[in-house]
């Protein structure tokens, strides 16, 4: 496929952004990468990229994305007009957190908790970064067809298959051709970022044989992959890809508890609905401040905080701030608070990060457990929150025996490293299974295998239901481009003229059911079996392929040899 063009979407928790880069540039130089420069409505940000925030009019039309969605709903608040508006903020993590994704998923928005279908709120958001993007190219006199575009969109390497499959269909609803569209998992593209940074940055860490991890610390999630670098510089994952939600947004919550400690949740959930904007500046302010925050600081530290705050504390409470943080002895010397200022003794300012910091340490100790791992020499400590001090130095410390990679950009490794990986999607050529994965089937029923509770009829006959039919075993290695084991079912009617497949993942190895409470119903398949003539003697090979970053299915035919693909509904 022509790639004139490739274009990557980072969709994060907190920020989002694009780059790109044509073929000509990447091929003389993969680090010659495009990005846009976002600017903050009051002018004292730019950076490249923007927060994750989308506003819909009261009518559920679209308005705005980013800085501008968070300035016009902040303004709408203000003169308490927000209440119809629906906003809403770092809703990617519902992917993460939702079980049973469907396309009726839907989400609370910011203000009044209204809802709205999470795939309008989704395919909005891509829909105005593609829209900006090829605005931007316009802009600098670049003729370009969409047609001449490829696109890759980012995703979590430990999201679940609904989640992927949520946003590729998020991502064509926007606009964008399935054909030309390709899921790049968060930590693979961080890593081929690192690849092609000069050997001085990098070191031998992508010599052939050498072994590395990859962490990638985001605004809301912790991603972590494995990797060994190939004879011919490809990358085989030796270890499933893991992690938990334990990013930078854990330490924006710990200050929000920490001033509803101080002064009170109902005074900070009053604050935060009445003056958004003012919450968007204080949390806009900490997200800089929380990249100066350092391990051996010694003096207090200080922060702005709203005096709207402050007012309304004083209005509600009758009480004066300062005197009440005094008198607290939880803070009584250790914390001060006067106006808009806000001063605390390090060691209470470091204690925002503890929680965020000892979770990831204490969960890579855990993969360092594994024998395919310990002798893993070097860690590649990328996304956003790795630009934080304090995981840097909580890392170090527990890891200070191995080699730790922080790049420069570290917060647009993942965004740069996914317009390489338009570009060479090969360049990953082995993973590891996350789970086992299989379909449900029946067998003939056996009294002495088979709970009584399973037995069916089909046809006459005494079968066993909801059998477990494996098709790869989680941890397995799969080759990308390579077919898994292809299983063969018949049909169960002489008269059937479709077979419907259910998939399911599991934690274990050996699943019987697919009830076990270690299964998962992932989602559904049919296969087209029109010509009736062979009655029951028809059969069909199902070959279900892993080694992609999303699940792909082809169906044979046996009696006529004709094959076809088709996809799984994971949505329902």
């Amino acid at each position: 496929m022509s790639k004139l063009l490739v274009a990557a979407i980072d969709f994060g928790t907190t920020y989002s952004g694009y780059g790109f880069s044509f073929r000509h540039d990447f091929e003389s130089n993969p680090l010659k990468i495009s990005l846009n420069q976002w600017a903050s409505g009051t002018g004292r940000l730019l950076t490249e990229k923007t927060p994750t925030c989308v506003l819909f009019n009261p009518d559920g039309e679209f308005d705005s994305f980013g800085f501008e969605a968070e300035e016009k709903y902040g303004n709408l608040a203000l003169d308490e007009e927000h209440k119809p508006w629906y906003y809403f903020r770092r809703f990617k993590m519902g992917l993460y957190d939702q079980q049973g994704i469907s396309r009726r998923y839907r989400i609370e928005e910011e203000g009044t908790k209204k809802t709205m279908d999470a795939m309008k709120v989704f395919t909005a958001s891509i829909k105005y970064l593609k829209d900006h993007m090829i605005s931007n190219c316009a802009n600098q006199l670049v003729r370009i067809q969409e047609d001449e575009i490829y696109w890759v969109l980012t995703v979590p390497a430990i999201w679940s298959d609904p989640a992927k499959k949520f946003m590729r269909e998020a991502a064509e609803n926007a606009g964008i051709s399935t054909d030309r569209l390709k899921i790049a998992l968060e930590p693979e593209a961080a890593a081929l970022f690192c690849k092609y940074l000069p050997i001085e940055k990098r070191g031998d860490t992508f010599q052939p044989g050498s072994k590395y991890m990859v962490i990638d610390a985001g605004g809301g999630t912790i991603d972590i992959t494995v990797h060994e670098v190939q004879t011919n510089k490809t990358l085989k994952e030796l270890y499933k890809a893991n992690g938990g939600p334990w990013g930078g947004v854990r330490v924006d919550e710990a200050l929000r508890d920490l001033l509803a400690d101080i002064v009170g949740t109902d005074i900070m959930e009053k604050f935060s609905l009445s003056q958004k904007i003012d919450e968007i500046d204080l949390f806009r302010d900490f997200e800089i401040k929380k990249k100066t925050i350092k391990p051996d600081t010694k003096d207090m530290v200080t922060f702005k905080v709203p005096t709207a705050l402050v007012n309304l504390f004083s209005e509600t409470k009758n009480k004066n701030i300062s005197t009440v943080v005094e008198s607290n002895k939880k803070y009584k010397g250790k914390l001060k608070w006067v106006g808009d200022k806000l001063r605390m003794e390090a060691n209470i300012t470091q204690g925002l990060f503890e929680e965020s910091c000892d979770k990831i340490v204490d969960h890579v100790q855990s993969i360092f457990r594994d024998k395919k791992v310990k002798e893993i020499k070097t860690i590649l400590l990328v996304g956003g929150y790795a630009e934080s001090p304090m995981l840097q130095e909580s890392m170090q410390k527990k890891f200070g025996h191995l080699k730790i990679i922080i790049p420069q950009e570290a917060g647009l490794s993942v965004l740069k490293g996914a317009v390489i990986f338009g570009h060479e999607p090969d360049a990953i050529s082995t993973r590891k299974c996350k789970y086992t994965y299989g379909v449900d089937n029946t067998e003939i029923f056996d009294p002495k295998l088979h709970p009584a509770e399973k037995k069916i009829v089909i046809n006459g006959k005494d079968r066993c239901d909801d059998i477990f039919s494996t098709h790869v075993i989680v941890g397995q290695e799969i080759h990308v481009g390579e077919s898994q084991v292809s299983q063969r079912y018949g049909v169960l009617k002489p008269n059937q003229t479709t077979m419907l497949f259910n998939l399911y993942a599991s934690t274990i190895q050996n699943p019987k059911f697919v009830t076990d409470i270690s299964c998962q119903h992932l989602g559904k398949f049919t296969i087209e079996l029109p010509d009736t003539t062979k009655g029951l003697d028809r059969h069909v090979e199902v070959n279900l392929t892993f080694s992609g970053t999303e699940i792909e299915v082809t169906a044979t035919d046996i009696d006529t040899g004709r094959s076809v693909k088709t996809v799984v509904d994971f949505l329902g």
